[in-house]
């Protein structure tokens, strides 16, 4: 049994302590939060577990193996570093990091210890995703031509991080698991509501050395909560909609070939389209957070890189660190 401590009591935190519990590989041997009224309902829930609310009571216990970190971004290095540098594996919630340099930093200490990183990518471990993630490594897709994502709601505002923070790197995260492409350029726009300092609705555009085209839109001040996904291929496309409740991944035949064969002028292109069949695969019901927990014990059980390791992580953050400098700039494209 693998012995966990997580940190942090607030939204995502119980989450984390109720997968490690079910999991049958780890058992939560401490939960640390700073905040009393957090720490004792949640201890209530789970009294085999130390209930403590400081870092140094996590770090200094014997019996404490690998740490998960469920804490604002602010505080993900500081106390990332505390943990790596004990010698602990380490599961980080997302974004990994606030910049580039403190993603880069984990990763090397992580090394240096000998010690597994693991970020909490917990969408790429969803059923519709994985079977994405099927289908494009079979070829289903051909070649990637576009990916589009909307993922707006209202609400809630954060205090620490802008909309694109908050909301982003969980498709970022999905489109990089999925097609495996970094983006070559960024370009982002967003604005500010009612005096807000931080952004709440943007537009985030990546474009990559295939050709290929991505765009976020990410919004807190939406009238309905959509979260939506197209990706569009030489061969398929697919529509995966995580507030359907029967059929969330649906896939297309259907696409267009252009004929450039002794064409001299673009007025005699002979372009033909395709529409073929629809069909929903089959997607598991498997919880996506227990998948975290039992990735996170097996890859330190067998001393390998998890899925989502800690270069996943800095792939996402590097986008958001581009996308920040490219608001500030009024969406100029910025190089990553």
């Amino acid at each position: 049994m693998l012995n966990v401590a997580v940190i942090g009591a607030g939204y995502w935190g119980p989450n984390l302590v109720r997968n490690f519990s079910v999991c049958q590989t780890t058992e939560v041997a401490v939960i640390c939060e700073q905040r009393y009224d957090r720490l004792m309902k949640l201890s209530s829930m789970y009294p085999s577990a130390k209930a403590v609310n400081l870092i140094e009571h996590v770090v200094n216990d014997d019996n404490v193996e690998a740490v998960a970190l469920a804490t604002p971004v602010a505080s993900h290095f500081p106390l990332g570093m505390r943990v790596l540098e004990s010698g602990r594996h380490l599961l980080l919630e997302k974004p990994m990091a606030q910049s580039v340099a403190e993603a880069e930093k984990l990763i090397e200490t992580a090394e240096k210890k000998g010690v597994r990183l693991m970020v909490d990518h917990t969408f790429c471990y969803t059923g519709a995703v994985r079977k994405l993630k099927e289908l494009a490594d079979k070829g289903e897709f051909g070649e990637a031509i576009y990916f589009d994502s909307v993922r707006v709601n209202l609400g809630l505002l954060q205090n620490d991080v802008n909309v694109i923070w908050d909301l982003a790197p969980h498709d970022l995260s999905i489109m990089d698991f999925i097609l495996g492409q970094k983006p070559k350029a960024v370009s982002a726009i967003g604005n500010r509501f009612g005096g807000y300092d931080l952004e709440t609705t943007a537009y985030v555009t990546l474009r990559f050395e295939s050709g290929m085209l991505a765009h976020f839109h990410v919004n807190w001040m939406a009238p309905v909560k959509i979260r939506l996904i197209m990706v569009g291929g030489t061969k398929k496309m697919a529509l995966y909609d995580d507030m359907e409740t029967s059929e969330k991944v649906r896939v297309y035949d259907k696409g267009v070939a252009i004929d450039h064969s002794n064409i001299n002028d673009r007025r005699e292109l002979l372009v033909s389209y395709r529409s073929g069949d629809m069909w929903a695969p089959r997607i598991d019901n498997k919880e996506a957070l227990l998948l975290v927990v039992q990735e996170f014990a097996a890859a330190i059980a067998e001393k390998r890189a998890p899925l989502t390791d800690g270069n996943a992580g800095l792939r996402v953050v590097r986008i958001l660190e581009g996308a920040q400098k490219s608001i500030d700039k009024n969406g100029s494209w910025v190089e990553l």
